[in-house]
């Protein structure tokens, strides 16, 4: 496949790159709430509460919409691959009811507000399809059809589709969408400007402080105190409910390139088969359309041969729709629920003040949406049909959770502990080549050291500071990431994405 002028960077950060930096508080402030995180989940809040108005901080540690949300797909759709069927076995037909329209309103309000204020943001509307090639897989997809139209959804058991290639069956919903997300979000940051709302980036937010009035505390040493807090970080960066417990973060890799038209889906696809494959096309300037294809899916510091990985997305596009050369290609990260459902609700049980929202399980556009919504009315004192379903105090391991929860749990532990006990002895620095990275013992203790292009030696903590495990290298992506709650840090230590809020500590290696 030729692959010149392939930029490692999402097509959304590409097209609409983050401009001048927006200035971090230049004092303590004080405001009705605090959101932390301006990713769709924490710009979405923010915009419901000032379009309410009241006054809203948010306080971003990198750039608007830059992070998880500028590495998403952007499928607005309330088909969620398989969740139908599962949610109506384990917590009810209403259950299931609940979430069918939770999701498809949240769709409808950002179809909504498109109208309203004439973003351009390349919206449009298309069918979502769950697909499988397997034969002995149709049974579990005429439940889920059954399921999802007994939900409220426009669903159907179809066994033609718009792919380039046959199927055994699909399920599919009419009337959902797909958009440009940066283009979304930036109009949707002016429009909180506008109502009086105030962003801040390259603001981390490092203490909470619960209390009437709650107080945060930035990096830099700045306090904020609001009457209410918002946690939109993707991954809680407060984790007092011990959240991390029901959360497994999950990396998954995307490529894009250009279409011939006669073999563009019409529709957006997932299917649950060959490590996940998710496509879905997007206009480009010139009238033709962009393929973007998911998949390849691991727990961050487990991907080994990442960039093989990519070769396999990639080989997948050229095989199923004829792509000839790739654009684009990047990573997403995604945390799933241990019970499917997301978390967004209070942050734990005595909470009183202090919100979440996580866990979308790669659905976290509609789910972003639908958590500012949620999260609006919780504060404002408004009722909300689908406030239990989404409640992150729900505790029901035993009978919902059971087998997910245990099994996450015994992945954490081996981490924790198996790979201080399984890691080598001592291999040389200077065995290292260009571009590799590894976790060495040096004077007895553990460095993440990485050779860059130039030869030189970047060497950090190996020990993550969010809860201790050790990091592993992401050659593909230059990057250290931590097996167990999915933090990420660059190779010089700074973080990339939390749980973590402090970056890796340098160490010298004596060379």
């Amino acid at each position: 496949m030729h692959q010149q002028a392939l930029t490692h960077r999402s097509y959304w950060l590409d097209t609409i790159p983050p401009g001048e930096p927006a200035p971090g508080p230049d004092g303590d402030l004080t405001v009705d709430v605090a959101v932390v995180g301006a990713g769709i989940a924490g710009l979405s809040t923010a915009w419901e509460l000032t379009r309410r108005g009241h006054g809203v901080a948010v306080l971003e540690a990198d750039r608007l919409a830059a992070g998880v949300t500028g590495n998403t797909t952007a499928k607005l759709s309330a088909l969620h691959t398989l969740v139908y069927d599962r949610l109506r076995r384990t917590r009810g037909r209403e259950a299931a009811r609940l979430y069918a329209r939770s999701q498809s309103e949240a769709i409808r309000a950002a179809a909504d507000l498109v109208a309203e204020r004439g973003i351009d943001c390349d919206w449009e509307e298309a069918p979502a399809f769950t697909y499988t090639e397997e034969a002995d897989r149709l049974p579990e997809l005429r439940a889920e059809a059954e399921a999802a139209r007994e939900a409220g959804l426009p669903a159907s058991f179809v066994t033609e589709t718009g792919l380039p290639f046959p199927v055994a069956g699909a399920v599919r919903v009419t009337g959902q969408a797909q958009f440009h997300p940066r283009k979304y979000l930036m109009a949707l940051a002016d429009a909180i400007r506008g109502a009086g709302g105030r962003l801040y980036e390259h603001t981390r937010v490092v203490g909470l402080r619960e209390g009437e009035p709650c107080v945060l505390t930035t990096e830099a040493g700045v306090r904020v105190s609001a009457r209410a807090v918002v946690v939109a970080t993707h991954y809680p960066v407060f984790d007092r409910a011990l959240l991390f417990t029901r959360l497994s973060p999950r990396r998954e890799l995307v490529v894009a390139g250009p279409v011939d038209a006669a073999r563009a889906p019409d529709g957006m696809y997932i299917t649950p088969e060959g490590s996940t494959r998710s496509a879905r096309t997007a206009p480009l300037p010139d009238g033709g359309r962009l393929l973007i294809v998911t998949g390849e899916h691991f727990t961050p510091g487990t991907g080994g041969d990442v960039e093989a990985r990519f070769g396999e997305l990639g080989a997948w596009a050229a095989d199923r729709f004829g792509v000839d050369r790739l654009s684009h290609r990047w990573a997403a990260q995604d945390n799933d629920s241990t019970d499917t459902v997301p978390l967004v609700g209070p942050l734990h049980p005595a909470s009183r003040h202090v919100h979440v929202a996580t866990g979308f399980g790669g659905w976290g556009m509609s789910g972003g949406i639908m958590a500012g919504r949620l999260l609006a009315d919780l504060i404002t004192g408004t009722p909300c049909p689908w406030s239990d379903l989404y409640d992150p105090r729900r505790i029901r391991p035993v009978v919902r959770e059971g087998g997910h929860f245990l099994k996450h749990q015994a992945q954490v532990a081996r981490h924790f502990v198996g790979d201080r006990l399984l890691a080598p002895a001592r291999p040389p620095a200077d065995g290292l080549a260009p571009g590799e990275g590894a976790v060495l013992t040096v004077d007895g203790r553990r460095c993440a050291v990485h050779r860059d292009d130039d030869g030189q030696l970047h060497a950090v903590s190996a020990r993550c500071t969010h809860m201790g495990c050790l990091v592993a290298f992401n050659a593909a992506e230059r990057t250290w990431e931590c097996p167990c709650h999915g933090s990420r840090f660059d190779v010089d230590g700074n973080v990339l994405q939390g749980p973590a809020v402090r970056p890796l500590e340098p160490r010298d290696l004596g060379v």
